[in-house]
């Protein structure tokens, strides 16, 4: 049972008398901040709120807003919201396939157009099931363009939700066989009752008699009779017209267990009061055969060579300890009329439950009575990940002709009795069906004795199957609420990553591995230009950069070419920590300044920029500081030379033609391909074009050597300590 403070200074509690039978009703407010929305291409990018409905509510309504920002690039967007009570919404916004042999429910959703700065639209919901309910909010398909941070212009969008709920504190309970006299007068204010279903419960039946409705014939009930609480899904209300009847009755089969049931009577007149009488009624179809106090299920436990969960496993029970392997209950196919096995949670880690059967895995079935099997689940805690079951077929006791082995997973209500025609949708309108093939005799009277063996095993996993091969599942928070997603490489898509309608081949794979990684050995060429021409601190950051970004390159890949050869966040900050301090030196390089100030600036540059990169490694200013600070000097220092010379500097025009101009195209070029082209599609080519770009403009851009330096003469000078050439030449001479 959860509680509801009442915060008398800080949120007022409003209430309202209402007509309906003097019900008190309260109404309560709970917000959320807004929060940006993103364009879909996985889970992650949904905006995720988590709301919990008290109980006793009868009407929700949600208050949704979506702001626009301002700018040219904000055009009209639909925003899709979704809704889901119980677990976090289902959704397939980009038409994908789940995995085979996956049960899903698709949330309920709804479009929401924006053309001006703000959209407020309400949202109702009458009689909601009490509990968590979750609202999820997207922008349309991601249209897979890369957009660097600091470059993009794209529109915001901020979504938030509030949530605004009537309640009644002093609810009718419909007690079982007995009678409660009730009246209505118009549909704005119907009779609410709840009634408490206890557990085994098979058959819920409500009636309603003895109507009498002011100037209409006493056969006349013009009642509206619902049972249930609202969901958004199918089946979860059932409602009848008892016009026309001098009472009505509705029944529910299979209802939930140990919960409240709303029940809920409306007129469909207006301004006519209608009085009834209502009553419930509930069959107790079967129980499984009681376990005692305490005798019989720690007495197995203690003294019987089973193990609790199957195989060697030793469990303590009191001053006793139990070790064996998987058995079966002795008393499982007894004369009861429904089997009961124990089931044991095991909490593993976050949304990751292992569920065993006690004295399993292994589960006898037979064709007399169901076997019921109960997995304890939290719609908060374990809600944000997928349940697992499997079964399997081990052995039975007839050897001939075909039988079926039926299984049947709902969330709140076990089905007790099937025929042969009917299934876990025709019983329920829920619920999902699993089915083994077993044999049975030739003569079919023969199989209301038969009996099999099923293996059973169950989990609560964060992901189906861990995602996969080309996928990687995420441990998610919205708020205090913790969930897991898919997200897929190597264009495979889908819930678990399963769907391969756009999946990379191998070959692809290994061409866009070849080309990010080989385009890097571009930067030889720039290497020993720098090497040649004595620029030995230049010619190391080049090697610095092309190998970390090699390497990142080829750790970076979406499918299964990859190699790592150290962590993935350490080549990626090497990566742009190189990449930023080669276009520093470079341009510094260029500046022709004397080589202690040139190294300082290198130092210092460099250890500024490596604290940038910590902070925040994608920055606009990351790139654009050094080179705007980089170029300054540089037009500084050609300036200078250029008054102190008399003439422009660089002095010759072919320096300018054929090595100044070709390297800031190749520059610029590269630059334009990197911010504005790049796509989740053609990343493996035009990023490569971005390295072959840089690489070149490097070796144009970088100075001819100083006169009286030969070439490949850096080897003359180490520390700062002149090396002589001439061997025979001494300094010194030591007798």
């Amino acid at each position: 049972m959860y509680g509801y403070p009442i915060l008398c200074l800080l949120l007022p509690v409003f209430i309202k008398d209402c007509f309906g039978d003097d019900l008190t009703y309260v109404s309560g407010y709970f917000s959320k901040t807004p929060q940006k929305l993103s364009k879909y291409s996985w889970y992650g990018n949904v905006r995720l709120y988590h709301f919990r409905v008290p109980e006793d509510t009868v009407l929700v309504r949600w208050l949704l807003t979506v702001t626009k920002g301002s700018g040219s690039n904000c055009g009209n967007h639909n925003i899709t919201i979704h809704f889901r009570s119980g677990a976090p919404p289902v959704i397939n916004p980009i038409n994908t396939e789940f995995a085979n042999n996956t049960a899903f429910l698709p949330a309920q959703n709804l479009s929401l157009s924006i053309s001006s700065g703000q959209n407020i639209t309400l949202f109702n919901v009458s009689n909601p099931a009490p509990g968590d309910w979750f609202v999820a909010a997207h922008l349309p398909k991601d249209d897979g363009r890369i957009e660097h941070k600091g470059f993009s212009s794209s529109c915001s969008y901020f979504f938030q939700p509030q949530m605004f709920v009537r309640r009644a504190v002093d609810m009718p309970i419909l007690e079982f066989r007995s009678e409660l006299h009730r009246s209505v007068s118009s549909p704005d204010n119907p009779a609410v009752l709840k009634v408490f279903l206890p557990e085994y419960t098979s058959e819920l039946a409500v009636r309603i008699s003895g109507c009498d409705t002011e100037g209409v014939n006493a056969a006349e009930c013009p009642l509206l009779l619902t049972l249930g609480s609202a969901t958004l899904r199918r089946s979860t209300v059932r409602t009848v017209n008892c016009t026309g009847r001098a009472s009505c009755t509705i029944t529910l089969r299979v209802p939930p267990w140990e919960t409240w049931i709303r029940v809920t009577v409306e007129s469909i007149y207006v301004n006519v009061t209608t009085d009834f009488t209502i009553s419930a009624n509930h069959t107790v179809g079967c129980k499984p055969k009681s376990v005692g106090l305490t005798g019989d299920f720690f007495t197995r436990v203690s003294t019987n060579s089973s193990g609790l969960l199957g195989g060697n496993i030793s469990v303590a029970v009191g001053n006793a300890s139990a070790l064996g392997n998987s058995s079966l209950s002795p008393d499982v196919l007894d004369n009861a009329c429904v089997h009961s096995q124990p089931v044991f949670r095991e909490e593993l880690d976050v949304v990751s439950v292992r569920f065993a059967v006690i004295n399993g895995p292994n589960v006898t079935v037979s064709s007399v009575a169901p076997t019921l099997l109960q997995f304890s689940l939290s719609s908060f805690t374990d809600s944000g990940g997928t349940l697992n079951l499997d079964l399997k077929l081990n052995q039975t006791n007839v050897t001939h002709g075909n039988a079926t082995v039926f299984a049947c997973l709902t969330a709140r209500s076990p089905v007790l009795a099937l025929n042969r025609t009917q299934t876990c949708a025709t019983a329920l309108s829920q619920g999902y069906d699993l089915r083994l093939n077993v044999v049975c005799p030739d003569n079919t009277s023969d199989c209301t004795n038969a009996s099999a063996t099923v293996m059973t095993s169950a989990y609560l996993s964060a992901c189906i199957d861990d995602c996969g091969t080309y996928g990687e599942c995420r441990l998610l928070r919205s708020y205090s609420y913790l969930y897991a997603a898919c997200v897929c490489k190597a264009g495979w898509r889908g819930w678990s990553c399963t769907d391969n309608l756009t999946a990379q081949t191998y070959s692809r794979q290994m061409a866009a591995a070849l080309l990010l990684t080989l385009s890097n050995l571009l930067f030889i060429p720039p290497i020993v230009v720098a090497v040649y021409r004595c620029y030995i601190v230049e010619a190391s950051v080049y090697l610095f950069t092309m190998f970390f970004s090699t390497f990142y390159h080829a750790c970076d890949q979406p499918g299964v070419t990859v190699l790592c050869i150290m962590d993935y966040d350490t080549l990626q900050y090497c990566d742009f920590l190189g990449s930023v301090s080669s276009i520093w030196v470079t341009i510094l390089c260029m500046s022709r300044v004397k080589e202690t100030f040139k190294y300082m600036l290198f130092m210092l540059g460099t250890l500024i920029i490596a604290m940038s990169m910590q902070l925040d490694r994608r920055g606009l200013w990351n790139m654009l500081g050094p080179i705007l600070c980089a170029v300054l000097a540089m037009v500084a220092a050609w300036v200078y030379r250029g008054v102190k010379r008399r003439q422009c500097y660089p002095t010759t025009w072919k320096r300018w033609v054929f090595y100044l101009i070709p390297g800031l195209a190749s520059a610029i070029i590269g630059l334009s391909v990197y911010v504005f082209t790049e796509t989740d599609d053609n990343y493996y080519y035009t990023h490569s074009i971005w390295h072959v770009m840089v690489a070149s403009s490097v070796v144009f851009l970088l100075p001819p050597r100083d006169r009286h330096q030969e070439p490949w003469g850096w080897s003359q000078k180490l520390c700062g300590y002149q090396i002589c050439k001439n061997e025979k030449e001494e300094l010194y001479a030591v007798t």
